[in-house]
């Protein structure tokens, strides 16, 4: 299988006390580098989920949100804690005891401190398992939007694969003559050059610049390239470095192709290698 690196799921649970939300999403990156949101009560949570989400994941920025939205309180715990009632108003008084300018709690203040209403009484650390289980839910969802992806970017390298093929096996056939025909021209324009030069000397020439743009080793090391992405493609699994590092092979070879051109149609040959080429790069730093 072979994933992309954007990816996104959602899961939600229900419990007796609220509301676990975990969200993940993940964008491409060359390493795996994750960015927690998490609500303080929940902290401790982190080391567990990045365990987790690292033994699934290899590459990608990956975001992981989790919120916990405490289940509103029952008509019989709608009554503010008087203890803490009273702490509070003692030491109201004697802040504004020594401090006559400092204004005194409002009523919103009172209502959200920590605790008013018992929800000190959450036991955040106990929700680990629910928490997990929660994060093995959306991993499952996330790497199946990852893998679609991937499936989809496989397909479209493969496309272009089958067009450099095409490509190849358009101009190979047709080099032999053209680099014959430009061997012609050569010798001609040598013999008007230099008039009385030997044969030999001629012939030595045009053997040396045939040796020059000679492009058979170049189709050769590019139809190899070729069969190894189709190879890492089937293997699957985390394909991203080593296509990355093919395309630059590719772009090597298709760049001599170029510069030992001697003809118009290999001059073509390579422009359009490097247009498919470059095109398989955008889609591979997508790939895990």
């Amino acid at each position: 299988m072979i994933c992309s690196m954007t990816g996104y799921a959602v899961k939600t649970r229900d419990l007796e006390r609220g509301t676990l939300q975990l969200e993940l999403k993940s964008v491409n990156s060359r390493y795996l580098d994750f960015h927690f949101r998490i609500a303080d009560d929940l902290r401790a949570l982190e080391m567990p989920l990045r365990e987790l989400l690292a033994s699934r994941l290899s590459r990608g920025k990956v975001e992981c949100r989790l919120n916990f939205n405490a289940a509103a309180a029952r008509a019989e715990q709608l009554r503010p804690n008087a203890d803490l009632l009273a702490a509070l108003r003692t030491m109201s008084d004697e802040v504004r005891a020594a401090h006559p300018e400092a204004q005194p709690l409002s009523v919103n203040e009172i209502l959200r401190w920590p605790g008013m209403f018992g929800e000190q009484g959450i036991d955040y650390a106990a929700l680990q398992p629910e928490v997990l289980a929660l994060a093995g839910e959306a991993l499952a969802d996330f790497t199946a939007t990852r893998a679609r992806e991937g499936e989809k970017l496989a397909a479209m390298i493969v496309d272009r694969v089958r067009a450099m093929r095409d490509i190849v096996a358009r101009v190979a056939p047709r080099i032999p003559e053209a680099q014959a025909l430009f061997a012609d021209k050569l010798r001609q324009r040598l013999v008007e050059a230099i008039g009385n030069a030997s044969d030999d000397r001629i012939l030595q020439e045009v053997a040396v610049f045939a040796t020059r743009i000679d492009v058979a080793e170049e189709l050769s090391r590019l139809t190899a390239h070729l069969d190894e992405v189709e190879r890492v493609l089937k293997k699957g699994g985390a394909v991203g470095k080593r296509l990355d590092f093919l395309m630059q092979e590719l772009n090597r070879e298709a760049n001599t192709l170029g510069s030992k051109s001697a003809v118009t149609e290999v001059s073509q040959a390579s422009m359009d290698l490097k247009l498919l080429i470059e095109q398989m790069r955008e889609q591979i730093q997508n790939l895990e």
